[in-house]
């Protein structure tokens, strides 16, 4: 993208978080934007969902990383998770890569650049029995051990006003400021594949060690809006009671700085992300993050 492409209208720049907003974000690890997205975009990012889950892709990707997540139909009318949407079709990610998206994530992170690291195209169904929907407490970073950042943030994008019933995203306000037990292998890492109660205990103990309260808060988003959340911040979501699917993008975004790292567990074995098969090789033959086709800049 030209220079040109990183510029906001007048109307945008009124959309960027305020000092008032920013200091929020560093003290509380979560922040509700204004309306950033048109209805006409978010009911096109409602029409490419339903024609990606069609079998539509404009490109895939050229490998197939043991950790995917990837709903097929096959998989049911389970919760669906599908990574790199903003690779696989064109569509959704115009209006992901629209520039106030990147500002506002470049304003709270206070950075000058800001990269997608991910992105997951989700869908929650309305069964409000269905265990896959409950989204134990987690946090980002414990799946970014290979980046060398710690102000990566994500963007929750809903396709509608997103509320309680729906299951939307809920924060542990304050808690990305938490010192963690145990170190690096004391993680949330794989939650879909855990028990609830051992993230629930984890999320206690870590609370207690820093003499903290919990303090859940929904984040309520009406349409066009979203949410943006710090990488260490704690957060899940319920299950959809509604009578509609909670349909959302998770927009994960990296600071011009961030880079690769090695990264061993204890027991010597290396952190590996998706990424690390997929993107081009630096100087240095190590998985390059600012590699445009999989890592495109947003704002700079």
């Amino acid at each position: 993208m030209t220079s040109a492409s990183f510029t906001l209208t007048e109307e945008e720049r009124d959309l960027l978080p305020s000092e008032e907003d920013v200091r929020s974000y560093v003290e509380n690890g979560w922040y509700l934007s204004k309306k950033l997205l048109t209805d006409d975009e978010v009911d096109t990012l409602v029409a490419a969902s339903e024609r990606f889950y069609a079998g539509h892709r404009d490109r895939r990707l050229p490998g197939r990383p043991e950790k995917l997540a990837y709903w097929e139909p096959g998989d049911g009318d389970v919760q669906r998770h599908n990574d790199y949407i903003h690779y696989e079709s064109d569509e959704i990610a115009a209006i992901l890569r629209k520039p106030i998206i990147g500002a506002v994530a470049a304003r709270l992170a206070e950075t000058a650049e800001v990269r997608i690291f991910q992105s997951t195209l989700i869908y929650k169904p309305p069964i409000a029995a269905e265990p896959s929907n409950i989204v134990p407490w987690h946090f980002d970073r414990h799946y970014w051990q290979s980046c060398t950042s710690e102000r990566m943030l994500t963007a929750f994008i809903p396709m509608h006003d997103c509320t309680e019933e729906l299951g939307t995203i809920t924060m542990v306000t304050g808690s990305h400021t938490w010192k963690e037990i145990g170190g690096g292998d004391n993680t949330t890492r794989h939650f879909a594949e855990r028990e609830k109660s051992e993230l629930e205990e984890l999320l206690r103990e870590n609370a207690a060690y820093n003499q903290a309260e919990i303090q859940k808060v929904p984040m309520l988003i009406p349409k066009g809006h979203m949410s943006f959340h710090h990488c260490r911040i704690y957060h899940g979501s319920g299950p959809n009671r509604g009578d509609r699917p909670r349909r959302a993008i998770s927009l994960h975004l990296q600071d011009g700085e961030n880079r690769y790292r090695s990264f061993h567990r204890s027991d010597g074995s290396l952190v590996v992300y998706n990424h690390d098969g997929l993107v081009r090789r630096d100087a240095a033959g190590l998985p390059d993050y600012a590699d445009p086709e999989f890592c495109p800049v947003l704002w700079r």
